[in-house]
């Protein structure tokens, strides 16, 4: 069984609105509707709605009911970080899905192949994540903002989503992970190396492939996504976006 977590959670202050981004309109169609839209239509079994506590009535009317989500089995509460949401959003997955796929719910251009390849993969690695090759020469400044180091853009990936798992293994990460918080709380120091008291007792991980990789040393297998799965993040890209959905 795959489960689908969408985190949806997001307060939208870099689009500089008062509406969350993800009910920011993209050719008529609120943003999160784009996303839950592929995956209703794919082979995974169930959806897991992760949402800012206020606007659970909201996605539940306006968007799932609204839009006849069948799959969209519960709307959760996220997190104060990323990692909360896809936590709270991994406890609410039903207990017989063994693959778990994590989705950003600002990325609307997910395609079912892109769910289709990495399913196929992680049967086989455990761990994957959609990613493209970078465009753009890389440069590794210093804390001056000098170029320290230019790193062969051969080896570079930009990174997206849907990233999918095992679901044994995201559970042992997150696990590890809420040790080594309790552990920097408790002492200032994480269980392991790359674990960092930034001030608040947060562990330094952005996605993921990051948290699996530091806490089970876990590579994980890289599938083609696209040039077109981009995150929409800021004003500039809801223009993008309905570019992309008008072409």
């Amino acid at each position: 069984m795959v489960s689908a977590i969408v985190l949806a959670a997001g307060s939208g202050s870099r689009m500089k609105s008062d509406k969350a981004k993800q009910f920011m309109e993209i050719n008529g169609r609120p943003l999160i509707y784009y996303a839950l839209k592929v995956f209703e239509a794919s082979i995974v079994d169930e959806i897991i709605l992760v949402t800012r506590q206020q606007d659970i009535n909201i996605m539940r009317e306006d968007i799932v009911k609204k839009y006849s989500f069948t799959k969209v089995r519960r709307v959760v509460a996220g997190g104060k970080e990323r990692y909360d949401s896809v936590e709270n959003g991994l406890k609410a997955c039903d207990k017989r899905s063994n693959i778990i796929m994590i989705h950003d719910g600002a990325r609307p251009f997910v395609t079912n192949a892109m769910i289709l390849s990495s399913i196929s993969e992680v049967r086989r690695c455990k761990a994957c994540t959609v990613g493209m090759p970078v465009k753009d020469t890389i440069k590794v400044v210093d804390e001056e903002g000098f170029g320290i180091e230019t790193p062969d853009r051969s080896t570079l990936y930009q990174i997206q989503t849907p990233q999918t798992f095992d679901r044994k293994i995201l559970t042992e990460a997150y696990s590890r992970m809420r040790a080594d918080l309790a552990d920097i709380r408790a002492n200032g120091a994480g269980s392991k190396g790359g674990a960092k008291d930034n001030g608040a007792g947060r562990v330094n991980i952005t996605d993921d492939t990051m948290l699996v990789e530091h806490y089970l040393d876990i590579k994980s297998k890289i599938v083609e996504g696209s040039y077109n799965n981009i995150k929409v993040t800021t004003p500039e890209d809801i223009g993008f976006a309905e570019a992309i959905l008008r072409s």
